[in-house]
């Protein structure tokens, strides 16, 4: 069930990073080297803290062609329709849903506290699109005041996973109730614009 999960977040992370690409005019090196980072990075950071070799992506080839295939589609495609692009949201809530609770669960595999759990499932979740930004010369939109809740989003999510888990509560219901979590107070901070306050 998690390699599907995986498999998911790749293809929702690739998807948001080729479309981001596209927004900031790249060709097909720059949406490829996007989409790449943002479905990758958080994994990759992740699968260092812990040590896990290989990293995922490298143990799952496909997820590669996978994306260098959404990239090449993409880049043929001579205009991407607006109401695509009012949509992008959608594939970037799912990406950081699905990242960040195949995240937790792989550190609390690992023997890791719940607590530590929880980060690596943010750290899953959003640092692909933080150097996604950082790329396209944007300051990361999780640095931004300005931004709905977004690591909270993830950081919630992976409690109510973890312990669903924890609970012994049946593994499907565990994984999509963090998941539903996730993308339910994205939504809805996105809908009314809810922020941290500033300090």
């Amino acid at each position: 069930m998690f390699q599907v999960i995986e498999l998911l977040a790749v293809v929702a992370g690739a998807i948001y990073g080729v479309l981001l690409a596209r927004r900031n005019q790249m060709d097909l090196v720059g949406v490829f080297s996007v989409a790449f980072i943002i479905a990758f990075g958080g994994g990759t950071l992740r699968d260092l803290c812990l040590d896990r070799h290989p990293l995922f992506w490298i143990g799952h080839d496909e997820y590669a062609v996978i994306v260098f295939g959404l990239s090449v589609v993409t880049v043929f495609m001579k205009r991407i329709p607006d109401a695509v692009e009012r949509w992008l949201f959608v594939p970037d809530a799912l990406g950081l849903g699905l990242f960040s609770v195949i995240g937790a669960s792989f550190a609390i595999e690992a023997g890791t506290s719940m607590f530590i759990a929880s980060l690596l499932g943010v750290v899953t979740g959003t640092v692909g699109g933080v150097i996604g930004d950082v790329i396209c010369n944007q300051i990361p939109s999780l640095f931004r005041p300005s931004t709905p809740l977004y690591a909270t989003c993830s950081f919630v999510g992976c409690w109510v996973f973890l312990l669903l888990d924890h609970f012994q509560i049946n593994e499907l219901t565990a994984v999509l109730s963090g998941l539903s979590t996730i993308v339910l107070i994205r939504f809805i901070a996105l809908k009314w614009q809810i922020c941290l306050p500033v300090s």
